[in-house]
């Protein structure tokens, strides 16, 4: 897997972003280490804005912050040229950058040349292994719960992060298992599911979650939908080498269409399911759901409890919010299993 080391605190790059779910990776660092992020740096209409105190480059030098981190991931995973007279500025003032977007930083020469000059690290969070092994199929030792999703951007990764520790607190033996960039810079460690050329995909994911002992859970962060028409590979390579024992569908409250393909409804938690179970089963015959997790943050504060509540009757699972209520519901239902 690819080990990282990160050197706080981080000034947060937005970009010119203008949607909160293309600006995952800064949201997911300043929710699970917000005592290592310290300040957010936007371009000239850019309007997402994570609460952080808004800094110029200047300011972050002076304020001590050791590391640029690329908190955008849009469709695609490039680097516009807009971003790199500020990207080679950094560098030049010795700030690290970390770069979890498909074009490698150290591809592009200018900012090569500045951070060789100044000394600063160009750290590409989103560069697996080499010589990753084709999948096998072979059932491993311990358990697995993986986080699928109807859609992108929605929670796989939080509650992925709330289930370890929610499991732990329970007196269970879990592990977070990082499958994209924004969990490997959070966890430190990890494996970017999604830059694996694909006949080596499910192979990773096998890597990514190996041999255990029998009461131990590896709670491995779901990416895409096997319902994307975009990244649905990447999702279906990550559902057949996990073999997950375990899986939770993760859904927004009032998303209708797949974000940015608008010609695609949103499939239904029901749909999800079965799909998952039908293809999972192929490689893990016990493979169940146990429960649902829903970002309820578009819905108006007295509508989310009662929305889950229905939920939660409905399909006969615990339903949660991994932000607003936890997912120790979920945790309990593992534990009785057993």
């Amino acid at each position: 897997m690819t080990a990282i080391t990160l050197t706080p605190p981080y000034l947060i790059f937005l970009g010119r972003e203008t949607r909160e779910s293309y600006a995952k990776t800064g949201a997911g660092l300043n929710q699970w280490r917000p005592e290592l992020c310290k300040g957010q740096i936007r371009l000239e209409g850019g309007t997402v804005d994570l609460g952080l105190p808004e800094m110029t480059l200047e300011d972050a030098q002076k304020a001590g912050i050791k590391t640029l981190v690329i908190g955008t991931a849009a469709v695609g995973g490039s680097i516009p040229d807009e971003w790199v007279d500020l990207l080679v500025e950094a560098a030049e003032r010795g700030l690290h950058i970390v770069g979890g977007v498909h074009t490698p930083l150290n591809n592009i020469e200018r900012l090569k040349h500045a951070a060789t000059l100044s000394g600063s690290e160009l750290i590409d969070v989103r560069t697996p292994p080499k010589h990753l092994p084709v999948g096998t199929g072979r059932k491993r030792t311990g358990k697995r719960l993986l986080t699928v999703g109807t859609d992108c951007a929605l929670g796989k990764k939080y509650t992925a992060l709330a289930l370890e520790r929610d499991m732990k607190n329970a007196g269970i033996n879990a592990t977070f298992r990082a499958s994209g960039q924004t969990g490997i810079m959070i966890a430190g460690t990890g494996l970017p599911i999604d830059s694996v050329v694909a006949d080596f995909v499910s192979g990773a994911a096998e890597l990514l979650s190996p041999d255990n002992t029998d009461d131990h859970w590896d709670i491995i962060e779901g990416q895409g939908s096997i319902y994307h028409p975009g990244y649905a590979s990447v999702s279906m390579g990550l559902l057949m080498g996990s073999q997950p024992d375990a899986f939770v569908v993760c859904t927004e409250a009032g998303r209708t269409h797949i974000e940015g393909w608008p010609d695609f409804p949103l499939p239904t938690i029901q749909d999800v399911i079965d799909r998952t179970i039908d293809i999972g089963k192929q490689f893990n015959p016990a493979i169940h759901c146990v429960g649902i997790s829903v970002n309820t943050s578009p819905l108006p504060s007295a509508e989310r409890q009662p929305y889950l509540d229905r939920l939660s009757a409905e399909y006969g699972l615990p339903c949660v919010d991994s932000i607003l209520t936890g997912t120790d519901a979920i945790a309990k239902k593992l534990k009785k299993e057993g």
